[in-house]
């Protein structure tokens, strides 16, 4: 099932550059720690880079459980980057994507097994078009049950031959989020007439729903 997955997305991203796409029109605010204040304890954080961030926040934000998603950077070494930085590649900081779920609705399992389905972890510092360490194939650990869980299946995914080749995801440390510009977040429901959207994130969340039919949300929140 992965690998017939797999095909129609990787060609589909190659359509067109995640980068090619940033406006310089549009006002970026300064990027800031990111911060989660709740009183639900049953909340916890996964952070996750598969590439660029415009075309999988559509897909995690209609699993149901999943409460917020926002778009950042994670994982590189200068403070306060910028779009234009990150896509420099140059900063050592990965497109990723912060996610806060309800562990009482969706487990970091089953988070998982949509993150590995998504995009492809195979392909080193690359998904599509999109060339560079900011699209690495990566999972920001929180806490070591995490990083265990996330050795566990990917050593597990390679024994099992569900890709050709050798899954090379990246397993780092959470040390920082910082949220991506304000017209990166929520990109899909914002821009769905685009033509990237149309051609390359729209095709992907149409898979991705057949695929999870049973774990989707009856409205996908922002």
């Amino acid at each position: 099932m992965l690998k017939s997955l797999l095909v129609p997305i990787i060609s589909l991203m190659a359509l067109q550059s995640c980068a090619q796409k940033d406006s310089n029109t549009k006002t970026k605010k300064e990027a800031k720690k990111m911060t989660t204040t709740t009183t639900n304890t049953n909340l916890d954080t996964a952070t996750f880079g598969t590439g660029c961030f415009w075309c999988t926040e559509a897909v995690f934000q209609q699993l149901n459980g999943v409460e917020k998603v926002t778009s950042g950077y994670s994982g590189g070494h200068t403070a306060k980057p910028t779009y234009k930085e990150v896509c420099s590649g140059t900063t050592g900081y990965a497109e990723c994507l912060n996610i806060v779920y309800d562990t009482t609705k969706i487990t970091f399992d089953e988070l998982l097994e949509v993150f590995w389905q998504v995009h492809d972890p195979t392909t080193l510092n690359r998904q599509g078009a999109d060339v560079g360490t900011q699209y690495r194939s990566v999972v920001f650990y929180h806490n070591d049950e995490q990083k265990a869980k996330v050795e566990k299946y990917k050593a597990e995914l390679d024994k099992s031959g569900a890709w050709d080749n050798p899954v090379v995801t990246s397993i780092e440390k959470m040390e920082i989020f910082y949220p991506a510009e304000d017209y990166h977040q929520n990109y899909y429901i914002n821009n769905t007439g685009d033509g990237y959207c149309q051609f390359v994130i729209r095709p992907k969340v149409e898979k991705f729903e057949k695929v999870f039919k049973d774990k989707l949300k009856k409205t996908p929140n922002p």
